[in-house]
């Protein structure tokens, strides 16, 4: 069962896995996974003959995926994957149904780099697509994380990460012309470090 799941979902986020379970990328075609690394979260999207594009700014990364993609989805061009950075999409905008940004927020060198990276990857989001984030926070332990400047702090768990507050991705939604289809949802790992979930649509 456990070979079964992996072969059909990969090694995907869990809160993404959710969203597919939900049906909310139903009517999904065209998907960017923004940060795509190996391709962790695109196993199931290309399995599914959707459209599916990805970004990376490491050259082994973006090898790897398209070295996926061609082994799952022979018909979906490998020239989808390339390198670059979340702040600078080579894409056309509103051109995506979906946009993945799992674990690459929080890696922003200062709050510059955050809008620039968050306007970005919604440039080239449709109206009525749907944007998935997982980020870091310092949602629930406040007061354990140590300020480094330029919005970075030091983690309870040794790493140091841009970290955003629910007031910061309210105003964000606003800003950007979206809207909270699901609830913020934040897992705190025993007060060592909290991952946030962001999902929304645009208007």
């Amino acid at each position: 069962m456990q070979n079964q799941l992996k072969q059909l979902y990969g090694n995907i986020d869990i809160y993404l896995f959710d969203q597919l379970l939900k049906g909310t990328y139903d009517n999904c075609t065209r998907i960017l996974d923004a940060g795509c690394g190996g391709g962790r979260n695109l196993v199931y999207f290309l399995r599914n003959s959707f459209e599916v594009y990805g970004i990376d700014p490491n050259a082994d990364a973006v090898a790897a995926v398209k070295e996926l993609s061609q082994k799952i989805s022979p018909n979906n061009s490998a020239d989808n994957f390339k390198q670059a950075s979340a702040e600078n999409l080579p894409f056309e905008g509103t051109f995506f149904d979906l946009v993945i940004s799992s674990a690459v927020l929080h890696f922003a060198h200062n709050e510059p780099h955050f809008d620039n990276m968050l306007r970005s990857m919604w440039r080239v989001l449709k109206p009525g697509g749907y944007f998935f984030a997982r980020l870091a926070s310092d949602i629930g332990i406040e007061k354990l994380v140590k300020p480094l400047g330029n919005n970075r702090y030091l983690l309870p768990d040794g790493s140091e990460r841009y970290l955003v507050n629910e007031e910061t991705l309210l105003k964000y939604t606003s800003e950007l012309g979206g809207y909270l289809h699901e609830p913020i949802k934040t897992t705190n790992v025993q007060n060592l470090r909290c991952m946030t979930t962001w999902c929304l649509q645009k208007k």
